[in-house]
């Protein structure tokens, strides 16, 4: 173990208290969780690149981004195929980059996790108040908050079961919006913002709207959360967050061509019910089918802001049953769900969600994408790095799955992660600022205080420990 850290044993009882349950899902529902963590993106977030880079500065981001979520998840397969525990990313990382290394990479998944479904919230009340059932803000986003934080505090299995409805009925809607929007399409749409042309502002412009791109995959790579939870990890997770990826892939170019292609560019760069507004300009009002997407894309919105709050509480427990947080946050109740590792950031991104409406009604929503999206983009740095330097240092780790290219494909997805996050900083250098101030007060607490106190039991640092007594061995 790392020299600058201090370790202490703790009984039995401590991790009977914070015991998930085991068996709760297999590759098809773990599938299911990894569409149900993005597919808000595709019903709003995403158009805000349209005003960054415009339709052809958009479409070169989300080809970018699309090959480095594609590579990425062929490494967190493998990683997690070998290291199949609930701390996922933060896990990984701690094998191969050690303690701090392992930590500043959970906090970076956790400042995803615990601000996009603020971003979330803010979307379905967008929805919420297109559809003229309710004008206020905070209780729609209460409301979100109350129920499905409830809905998991009632148990994993069940949770998951109802996300995977909720996605399913998502995903026809989606299916209507293209199928509708295919007759009314026209290239020439696409190219109605600036000067008309491909790149209107450039290629800065289209770098820029990286990270809107990103949200059409933003969270897939939080399927590994769910590894202590599956029936048989190391080969579920590689198939689930694989065929994922690919369900991800197709709504991504399809909502990206008939959206804006339908209703154009312009009308779509600053919505935040992007999908409805596209049907009601195209249609030129009011229709069925305007109703339907928006009345059934709530339930897409929803299925990530409820499968992320499972994600932000998998990562915040495994975390904190290692003593890296407080460790009163990782303990489990009778339903073997980590009951406060839910409330507490769901209380923070209540918080956010009200605040940043009122402060900003126009982008608000777009803030916390960006705030979110930088805590990700950090994360898949550190994680690729994991992967390359565990090909190194442990080639005789068991891989049930192996990343095709190896190496290769990871490096791919390295570099296009450090172009995202030089991206942040491009679009919203207060949101960028406020995220690495975030980690920087985190590790602030690692270095004073939680490093002297971490647990050797939990299941992420005992992967360490035995790693490090057979390299001693050998």
């Amino acid at each position: 173990m790392a020299k600058h850290v201090e370790y202490e044993k703790v009984g039995s009882d401590y991790l009977e208290h914070r015991q998930l349950k085991r068996g709760a899902a297999g590759w098809v529902l773990l599938a299911g969780l990894g569409v149900s963590y993005v597919i808000s993106g595709d019903f709003a977030g995403w158009n805000f690149g349209l005003a960054q880079g415009g339709w052809g500065g958009l479409l070169v981001a989300t080809i970018l981004m699309a090959t480095m979520y594609t590579c990425m998840v062929f490494g967190l397969a493998e990683l997690a195929s070998a290291l199949p525990v609930a701390g996922a990313g933060y896990g990984f990382a701690r094998r191969a980059l050690g303690p701090l290394g392992g930590y500043a990479t959970g906090i970076a998944i956790l400042i995803e996790y615990a601000i996009a479904p603020a971003a979330i919230s803010v979307f379905i009340g967008d929805y919420v108040k297109a559809l003229g059932l309710l004008d206020a803000t905070w209780p729609v986003y209460l409301a979100c908050y109350v129920i499905f934080v409830g809905i998991h505090l009632w148990g994993v299995g069940e949770a998951l079961r109802l996300m995977f409805v909720i996605t399913g009925i998502a995903v026809v809607a989606l299916v209507a919006f293209v199928a509708g929007m295919i007759p009314k399409f026209d290239s020439a749409k696409l190219f109605d913002i600036g000067d008309g042309s491909f790149l209107p502002m450039g290629v800065t412009g289209a770098w820029g709207a990286i990270v809107f791109a990103i949200w059409f995959f933003l969270a897939v790579e939080g399927v590994p959360l769910a590894a202590e939870e599956a029936r048989d990890p190391k080969r579920d997770m590689p198939r689930g967050i694989i065929g994922a990826m690919v369900a991800l892939l197709v709504f991504a170019a399809a909502i990206l061509l008939v959206a804006p292609g339908g209703a154009g560019a312009k009308v779509l760069e600053a919505s935040g019910n992007p999908l409805p507004e596209a049907v009601r300009a195209a249609y030129g009002g009011d229709n069925f089918l305007a109703q339907l997407v928006n009345y059934v894309g709530l339930a897409g919105l929803v299925a990530s802001f409820f499968s992320i709050i499972y994600a932000y509480s998998r990562q915040l427990f495994a975390l904190s049953r290692a003593g890296y947080l407080p460790r009163w946050l990782s303990k489990t109740g009778k339903r073997k769900t980590p009951y406060l590792a839910l409330i507490v950031p769901g209380t923070i991104g209540f918080a956010l969600a009200t605040i940043m409406k009122t402060v900003d009604p126009v982008t608000g929503g777009a803030r916390l994408i960006n705030i979110a999206v930088f805590g990700a983009a950090l994360s898949y740095v550190l994680m690729m790095v994991s992967h390359i330097v565990l090909r190194k240092t442990a080639p005789d780790l068991p891989r049930p799955y192996r990343t095709p290219g190896g190496v290769v494909t990871t490096s791919v997805a390295l570099v296009l992660a450090v172009a995202a996050v030089i991206a942040t900083f491009f679009v919203d250098e207060i949101a960028a600022a406020v995220t690495a101030g975030i980690v920087l007060v985190a590790v602030a607490y690692y270095w004073f205080y939680s490093r002297h106190h971490l647990v050797a039991n939990a299941p992420e640092e005992e992967f360490a420990a035995i790693a490090k007594a057979e390299a001693e061995l050998d």
